[in-house]
């Protein structure tokens, strides 16, 4: 199968290029940026050697049609997606914190928990909890902004201030916005049979100073979710949860050694167990967008995308 795992693209205007985990991002004229979803695989902050066939489509899609979803309560940096893979926006200077949230205890938030920790990011947290189960109120556990193949690390909202991170006056507006994005998710998730239990949002200011969602939305990069039928009982029977997320991908690692810890090895991901990682993928797509998923066709993947962001660029 065709993937898409790096880019070297030269479009009109272009000023300089950033490659994240999974995206690529072409700056253009100083005013645009040009994403592109690539169909990298990152776990533990590492970057698997293999693609996932669909994965920068299904991202970019689902992302994109989340910032759609929530345009009326938070703005955010979208302008168009000419590509399957695509999405074009306004150039941000992004904040250097990521703005995690998170209605249950899972995943991270678990492990810390199992190993003792009763407050994380500076929140406290009930004791006699099991894994996955709903906190009172959702709690924001912010991550400092890591560069490429840097862990992200836990911060408080303390330390973010003491550190002059974001200003007080900003952080509120972030903290106002995490809510709101994350009660609309777990509105649509809810609608479609799902439950939304954490994710991130990233944000980042315009030239004239406005705050805007940036990055993705609630795509199973950057977000959990749990299948809403059966929770309650898979809880009180102390089973695991079914679950659309990465974390599937993150427990098979764990299982076959790797955390993303110095000295530990990749295990070998198969042609087989890749082909379910993509089958997952479509799934969470067709789930939380309820509709069908379309393969776009990936026999001439950088070719399709330059051929249509150029078309757009000429465009404006």
């Amino acid at each position: 199968m065709h993937t898409l795992t790096s880019t070297h693209f030269e479009f009109p205007n272009q000023k300089s290029v950033y490659r994240g985990k999974v995206r690529e991002v072409y700056t253009i004229n100083d005013d645009l940026l040009v994403m592109i979803a690539t169909d990298r695989l990152s776990a533990f902050d590492v970057v698997m050697p293999k693609g996932i066939p669909y994965k920068g489509q299904i991202l970019n899609q689902i992302a994109t049609e989340f910032m759609h979803l929530t345009a009326d309560i938070v703005p955010n940096w979208l302008i168009a997606s000419p590509d399957p893979n695509v999405a074009i926006g306004h150039l941000c200077t992004p904040f250097k914190v990521e703005m995690v949230i998170r209605g249950f205890l899972s995943g991270h938030a678990a492990r810390e928990y199992a190993a003792g920790k009763r407050v994380l990011c500076g929140v406290a947290l009930p004791e006699g909890m099991i894994e996955n189960d709903r906190f009172p109120t959702p709690i924001i556990t912010p991550t400092t902004k890591a560069d490429f193949g840097v862990h992200d690390e836990d911060i408080s909202r303390e330390a973010i201030l003491a550190n002059g991170l974001v200003s007080e006056e900003d952080y509120l507006v972030l903290e106002h916005y995490t809510r709101a994005l994350f009660q609309r998710g777990t509105e649509i998730a809810a609608s479609r049979g799902l439950i939304l239990v954490d994710t991130k949002y990233e944000f980042g200011k315009t030239k004239d100073g406005t705050i805007v969602l940036i990055d993705e939305i609630h795509t199973p990069d950057s977000s959990r979710y749990f299948y809403a039928e059966g929770y309650e009982e898979r809880q009180q029977r102390g089973e695991a949860q079914k679950q659309l997320s990465k974390e599937f991908v993150r427990q098979w690692l764990i299982a076959n050694g790797f955390q993303g810890k110095e000295g530990q090895l990749i295990p070998e991901m198969t042609d087989a167990y890749i082909a379910t990682v993509s089958d997952r993928y479509i799934e969470l797509y067709e789930k939380i967008i309820g509709k069908p998923f379309v393969k776009a066709d990936i026999q001439n993947l950088e070719q399709r995308i330059v051929a249509n962001v150029n078309l757009f660029l000429s465009q404006r």
